[in-house]
């Protein structure tokens, strides 16, 4: 399978099809993508709000990441204050959307947005904290600046 394009807005069914690969764990490695990972979150917390979208996200990407061989530990695998982070920035984006918008934009909006960039937690967490055993096992809050 090709990877999706996430360049332009991805139809609502495209988005559902990728939401259930992600529930199945079948996404491959390759489609991967950090932009995969927040799609994710957006489709995810757009349909069940933050609380429920970080339980579904958690479970997901640690099922994912065991299809794809990835063993999750104190170094490589599911970061909990990164997926954490990134579900309340989302929801925060998503507060700001106009009412009404299409799934679909939201989720290109996003990724046309600094969100999307790999350094974005940048402004909340210095780089020792963020990927700091503590905060790759649990929850650690920002060190720098406080998340929305």
């Amino acid at each position: 399978m090709s990877q999706p394009d996430l360049s332009t807005p991805p139809t609502p069914t495209a988005l559902d099809e990728l939401a259930a690969r992600f529930t199945d764990a079948a996404i491959p490695a390759t489609e991967w993508t950090h932009a995969m990972h927040l799609t994710m979150g957006v489709w995810h917390v757009a349909r069940h709000g933050a609380e429920l979208a970080l339980e579904r996200l958690r479970a997901g990407i640690r099922a994912l990441n065991a299809a794809h061989g990835t063993v999750n530990s104190d170094t490589r695998g599911y970061h909990e204050t990164i997926t954490r982070a990134y579900v309340r920035l989302i929801a925060a984006f998503l507060r700001t959307r106009p009412p009404g918008e299409a799934l679909a934009d939201s989720v290109a909006a996003l990724l046309a947005s600094p969100l999307a960039a790999r350094e974005a937690l940048g402004r909340h967490y210095s780089r020792p904290l963020l990927f700091s055993v503590a905060a790759r096992r649990g929850w650690v809050e920002p060190d720098l600046e406080p998340l929305p």
